[in-house]
């Protein structure tokens, strides 16, 4: 099966699938689930195009098989993270910006958990690069620990099985193999949608702070003027 790749060929789902079989794509998604630096990983495409390689007998596995082993690396992906929350702290906040660290993602995953709450878990594993830090800044925040195991497993099977089930279950439909690389384009766009709404907002509400803002031909803004500090008030004191 020849996929369409949107990217570089080792991003490719059906090439990383076909080099490094079922243990490429376990590394993959452990590595997307809470490292730092598998924040651009194709887990979404990737789950999908093994729930179909598995139907179509390309990938020699049981599906039950393949669906337990990617959720146990969804839901170790996310504990690693939350580890490594919990013991960078803080000072994750004050990290230079690199090729493989933007300073925005871990904003944008922190809004993300304070704005959702517990159930971040379960929602940001629909949101690429967002599932990716969600489970550090948890750490980060010192969740407890408790209600994370329980979040991050259920966040880690509904997403590492469901989308793999959906794979599957779509692979047995002809239309799905006729248009494979439309679908695997359709998934990846879908699921940036999210990002991109997300986006739209804080550009709305940053258009509208600046438009609110008093106008300043200095280009700074004034402070507004406290009652009793102009100078007619002052000299109706003094008298």
């Amino acid at each position: 099966m020849n996929t369409l790749a949107l990217g570089p060929q080792w991003l490719d789902p059906d090439y990383l699938i076909g080099t490094f079989g079922l243990i490429g794509v376990l590394i993959i998604v452990f590595a997307e689930s809470g490292l730092l630096i598998g924040f651009f990983l194709p887990g979404d495409s990737l789950l999908f195009t093994t729930g179909l390689l598995v139907t179509t007998d390309k990938l020699d596995k049981p599906l039950w098989l393949v669906c337990l082993l990617i959720v146990l690396a969804a839901v170790l992906g996310d504990q690693a993270g939350y580890l490594f929350g919990r013991k960078v702290g803080p000072s994750l906040f004050k990290r230079p910006d690199s090729k493989l660290f933007k300073q925005e993602n871990v904003e944008k995953a922190h809004e993300f958990f304070e704005k959702h709450g517990p159930k971040s878990l379960i929602l940001a594993r629909f949101v690429p690069i967002v599932r990716t830090f969600t489970p550090i800044i948890a750490g980060v925040s010192k969740m407890n620990y408790r209600s994370f195991i329980t979040f991050n497993v259920i966040g880690g099977t509904l997403w590492g099985a469901g989308v793999t089930l959906l794979g599957a279950s779509l692979g047995n439909i002809e239309f799905v193999h006729k248009h494979i690389e439309l679908i695997l384009v359709a998934i990846v766009l879908i699921s940036v949608v999210p990002i991109a709404i997300e986006y739209l907002r804080a550009r709305g509400k940053n258009k509208k702070a600046a438009a609110q803002a008093p106008y300043d031909p200095t280009g700074a803004v004034q402070p507004p003027r406290q009652p009793g500090n102009d100078g007619r008030r002052g000299r109706h004191a003094k008298r």
